[in-house]
């Protein structure tokens, strides 16, 4: 879904521009809210997140993880099992040439004295390269060229994708202020002045603001006006890649095999749509056609010239092929797509069900010897450090800061020892995982339940991302329904 869907803001900035002509009460105290002569606590009628740009709603629910098809390569490394995901939210689509370029072209207009945080967000355009075959153009034109711009960006390591989530975050939850009208448009921001979402919550950014642009504030011993809260629901969540399990039930997408008004799902699919096959098989106009980007076999990218079965040689536009039941296009071929985990070549038993994931490492923001939260770095963002075991001494669900290796390293002593790396294994906790097939993969790698690892600051031209979001309240979406009591 492009665009925001508009659910929340008009009502939003009524109720926080307002004390409100109808006065509601305090449920247990019984005092008036939204009422500055009653201390002025404020209750908003908060009618559910928005959806921010390119976003798809997810609704959660339970599914079998791990293997749809034989293990021809004998990792054992996806073992079936019952995991619950929560409702959330994820890109239609993957991120395109022209998405991750507005990145770098903001990055390079704004750290005018750090030129080197535009360096390190350049895709590696290198990846291309084969010793053994001719892929120059590639190297040269894809990422820039506008015939290539609403292709799947490459070259990107997982370090890479991530730093963009943060930088979305922010540009969006800055629009939103725009849009509004509580920040006016500030193309001249540079440097450690640049809008932060942290830093803005933190009160560390004043930005250009519009006249008349701030919120009434009721606090009684206030100043009158206040800048915006993550209390008032006008910022989204952030930004981020989905773990494997999210990414792997978005893929699946067995909601259209679903009994209509019954929990119950009878066939389980192979690939993102249903059959056995690579090929449609309904409706009877499509039946035959090639249900993805990938390479059918050696020598085979794309088909025979009269007939190309999938009219990718390389990439497809990212909006190509057919979308899944969720709406979602490309979970399977075009590109591979980093998902936030952490690898494990066991999997299963060491995981919870619900939220399943792996790669936790706990941080808290830096505070300075009085109490308070740094200054701001040279970026413009919030400090943070890990927490502390001293800290979290009396705490029983973790302890400690990196919890990566949770259960599966205790016995190793050093990073050096686990699982043998660099002598029998590149399995470190820089290991991410990626999923999906891609133009260059054979069909094997289009079931949702296969998975690949890379360390996370390496690149190929097979694998790109998409983003994901938290969806806060109703997990049925804003059109949900509540339901009447049962009555007893």
């Amino acid at each position: 879904m492009k665009g925001f869907k508009l659910t929340i803001v008009g009502l939003l900035a009524l109720a926080l521009l307002s004390t409100s002509c109808k006065k509601q009460k305090s449920s247990t105290t019984g005092w008036n809210l939204n009422d500055a002569k009653w201390g002025g606590f404020q209750k908003l009628n908060y009618k559910g997140q928005e959806t921010g740009p390119n976003l798809i709603l997810v609704p959660g629910g339970t599914f079998t993880m791990g293997s749809q098809e034989q293990d021809v390569l004998y990792d054992n490394n996806n073992m079936e099992r019952r995991v619950t995901i929560p409702t959330f939210y994820l890109d239609e689509a993957e991120i395109s040439n022209n998405q991750y370029c507005e990145y770098l072209y903001w990055l390079q207009r704004t750290y005018l004295d750090v030129p080197q945080v535009h360096s390190a967000a350049l895709p590696d355009t290198l990846s291309w390269r084969n010793k053994l075959a001719y892929n120059e153009p590639y190297v040269t034109n894809y990422l820039r060229h506008p015939s290539f711009q609403d292709y799947p960006v490459v070259g990107v390591s997982w370090i890479q994708a991530s730093r963009y989530c943060e930088w979305r975050t922010d540009r969006v939850n800055e629009m939103i202020l725009i849009r509004e009208g509580i920040l006016k448009p500030n193309p001249a921001q540079a440097n450690e002045d640049v809008f932060n979402t942290d830093a803005y919550l933190q009160g560390q950014y004043e930005g250009a603001i519009k006249e008349k642009g701030q919120l009434k504030d009721l606090d009684p011993n206030g100043a009158g006006t206040r800048k915006v809260r993550i209390e008032d629901g006008i910022f989204l969540p952030d930004y981020r890649l989905p773990t494997e399990a999210e990414w792997e039930y978005a893929a699946s997408a067995m909601t259209g095999n679903a009994n209509k008004g019954e929990e119950n799902i009878n066939t389980r699919r192979v690939y993102p749509w249903n059959g056995l096959t690579v090929r449609a098989e309904a409706p009877e106009k499509r039946r035959g056609e090639i249900m993805a980007n990938f390479k059918r076999g050696r020598g085979d990218n794309a088909g025979i010239a009269s007939k190309l079965n999938d009219n990718g040689f390389i990439t497809t536009p990212v909006i190509s092929n057919y979308p899944n039941d969720f709406g979602l296009y490309n979970m399977a071929g075009n590109v591979s797509e980093w998902v936030m985990d952490i690898y494990r070549p066991l999997t299963g038993e060491d995981v919870t069900d619900f939220r399943a994931f792996r790669g936790n490492v706990y941080k808290t923001k830096q505070l300075d010897p009085d109490g308070y939260v740094m200054e701001k770095d040279s970026l413009g963002r919030i400090k943070y450090r890990d927490v502390t075991v001293e800290e979290n001494a009396n705490r029983h669900n973790y302890k400690k800061s990196d919890n990566m290796g949770y259960l599966d390293e205790e016995t190793y002593q050093n990073d050096e020892q686990k699982y043998d790396y660099g002598t029998t294994t590149l399995i470190n906790n820089k290991a991410r995982v990626y999923k999906g097939g891609s133009w260059n993969d054979r069909a094997y790698w289009l079931t949702p339940g296969t998975r690949r690892f890379l360390e996370e600051s390496q690149s190929t031209s097979t694998l790109g991302f998409r983003c994901c979001m938290e969806r806060l309240g109703g997990a049925a979406g804003n059109n949900q329904k509540k339901k009447k009591g049962s009555g007893y």
